[in-house]
């Protein structure tokens, strides 16, 4: 059943993962009208938002682009950071949503760093856990109780992840449309593009708690035996 249930959910993420990188590879080579870079649009971005302690950098990789709110960085990937396109500017003004986020206190994304911690602790602990668990479930079932309770704490760091990532997709836009950066069809292909980027959260979150609930019956199974 597991194996099963994998396998399903590799082949939507393959899917999913597959049909951002073809909306991204089509936007990369959509130019935008104003001609501005990712790298500027992040900056302006900020500057428009009153943020003045954020850096700008450039980071290797494909995909790779991320706010860290330890450093105050938005960290955009070579094609982000110097391409003058609609996915660019997508990428780059969804990034700096979080940005905004951090510094206007977004209680969600306040709350997903809380959880940072516990869930590096809980990812490194509870496959074995759980592995074990199952091996001993008839002799000593609180050990897979164990795991769910910590596989529990990774699901909901997915879950409170789809907020953060839907609110700052909706601020990218929302400044995109109203500084005038991008076109209304320059406007429409970053929507879609980040629309199938948080697809790829969703999918995840989805996996994670059809995941948990095959835990939780298998426990029930156990204490029912």
């Amino acid at each position: 059943m597991m194996f099963i249930l994998s396998l399903v959910f590799m082949a939507i993420g393959w899917m999913v993962s597959a049909r951002l990188k073809s909306k991204f590879e089509k936007y990369s080579q959509t130019p935008i009208s104003s001609d501005l870079s990712g790298e500027e649009i992040a900056k302006k971005m900020l500057r428009d938002n009153a943020i003045y302690d954020v850096k700008v950098i450039c980071v290797e990789g494909q995909l790779t682009d991320h706010y860290n709110p330890a450093d105050k960085t938005v960290n955009l990937s070579q094609g982000v950071y110097y391409g003058k396109n609609a996915a660019a500017a997508a990428v780059s003004a969804h990034e700096c949503g979080h940005a905004v986020q951090h510094a206007t206190a977004y209680s969600m994304l306040q709350l997903r760093s809380t959880l940072v911690p516990i869930v590096s602790v809980a990812s490194g602990w509870m496959h074995w856990i759980l592995l074990a668990g199952i091996l001993t479930i008839n002799t000593f079932p609180s050990l897979l109780l164990i795991g769910i309770c910590l596989f529990a704490a990774t699901t909901l760091f997915s879950l409170v992840t789809l907020p953060v990532e839907f609110d700052a997709s909706n601020r990218a836009l929302a400044w995109l449309e109203s500084s005038g950066v991008s076109t209304r069809q320059e406007h429409e292909n970053a929507k879609d593009a980040l629309w199938w980027a948080a697809m790829t959260y969703v999918v995840a979150a989805i996996a994670s708690i059809a995941t948990l609930l095959y835990y939780i019956m298998i426990y029930m199974g156990g204490r029912r035996n």
